[in-house]
């Protein structure tokens, strides 16, 4: 790997790392906006959903415009715009302008996806493990965001834990300006993947369905995670505060997803990306059913073994767009992947929600199981056409 690809790979990295972060802090203290609030659980819910939302919208308008202007420039305006913000959810002082900052936060984080992910394909040429470390550092995003939250949350207040990831944000802009040189478009000199000459759409038909019901389940999941382990880990890790032990044990289920980073990304380099697609979407099933019904220490041992599992689809199925597209429409094709992937995977935030408040936390994860039933057929279609 070259000096330039690491730099690439570093600085899409950490800010991969930021974008998952920001987005955890709220789900991560759904039950301290609660109380600050006095909303409901479906309420909060309903707010988590319309960050997501906005997360997944606009993925579709960023790929167009990766096509017009460029990975690098849309990289800075993520980087810049989530800075502020941040800084509009850490000052607000109502709901309202809580959703609006979040619905804003949402919208340009989903800016990243697109930007960062076309930037390695374009200039980097060993993508699997390139994919692979850059999802590490989205994973170890998703692990820091909970912990920082709710440290933040007991030492100071919430609030600074937004302060601090938009400081870091400007830092990385920084950053990007001096140290990523703008892609010679008329060349396309730096692309090692320009042998793909046309868009394989059946392929990517199928694939982005299978993102939706993937997407759905991530959402619920990762959204109310924190909340069952708040509930239903008192016994086994009663040292810790309800705030704490939500946050801290999220952290731990997406420290072992880095470990599925690495396996995703050395398996994706050496068999068939549609086959892995599949398997990891069926032993996804009955993890995703056992949080429903477990708890404790039974509860830890399987949510840390799904962790291992679902991010494994990370570097593969990042992998597959890559292998389905030409140059020229891989931007669009990452955005509308995510786009599906979380935006309308978002609605799993709002559903959860309701089954929260009427059914009980452990109940909303074999729902998210049954949403994964049909992405194995439709994942078995794919490896059979592709």
């Amino acid at each position: 790997m070259t000096k330039k690809e690491r730099i690439i790979i570093g600085i899409t990295g950490s800010s991969h790392l930021t974008v998952h972060a920001l987005m955890l802090v709220l789900p991560s203290l759904l039950l301290v906006f609660q109380k600050e609030f006095q909303v409901g659980l479906g309420t909060m819910g309903l707010v988590v959903n319309t960050g997501l939302f906005m997360f997944g919208l606009g993925a579709i308008p960023a790929g167009y415009l990766e096509s017009r202007i460029g990975g690098r420039r849309l990289l800075l305006i993520y980087q810049l715009g989530t800075a502020a913000s941040a800084l509009i959810i850490a000052l607000s002082s109502s709901l309202i302008l809580l959703t609006v900052g979040v619905a804003l936060l949402g919208l340009l984080s989903s800016i990243y996806h697109p930007a960062g992910l076309t930037l390695i394909s374009r200039r980097v040429k060993n993508i699997s493990p390139a994919l692979a470390y850059h999802g590490i550092a989205g994973t170890l995003g998703l692990a820091i965001g909970p912990t920082a939250a709710a440290l933040f949350s007991d030492l100071i207040s919430w609030r600074a834990a937004y302060g601090v990831f938009a400081s870091v944000n400007l830092g990385l802009a920084v950053l990007t300006l001096m140290l990523i040189p703008p892609f010679d478009r008329q060349t396309h000199e730096d692309d090692p993947h320009l042998q793909i000459e046309t868009t394989n759409k059946p392929a990517l038909v199928l694939y982005y369905l299978i993102m939706i019901l993937l997407g759905l389940a991530f959402a619920g999941f990762t959204t109310y995670m924190p909340a069952l382990f708040t509930l239903q880990t008192r016994l086994s890790l009663p040292f810790l505060s309800d705030t704490m032990r939500g946050g801290m044990v999220t952290t731990m289920v997406f420290i072992s997803g880095i470990i599925g980073q690495l396996i995703g990304g050395y398996l994706g380099s050496r068999y068939r990306r549609s086959h892995l697609l599949m398997w990891i979407l069926i032993l996804n099933i009955p993890l995703l059913m056992a949080l429903g019904f477990t708890t404790e220490y039974l509860l830890l041992l399987f949510s840390f073994i799904l962790g291992m599992v679902h991010f494994s689809v990370q570097p593969v199925g990042n992998a597959l767009i890559a292998q389905f597209t030409r140059s020229q429409d891989r931007g669009l094709g990452y955005g509308i992947s995510f786009f599906l992937s979380f935006g309308v995977g978002s609605f799993a935030a709002g559903i959860g929600g309701y089954i929260a408040e009427h059914y009980g936390v452990a109940n909303i994860f074999p729902v998210m199981a049954l949403f994964l039933l049909p992405a194995v057929g439709l994942a078995y279609v794919l490896h059979r056409k592709t």
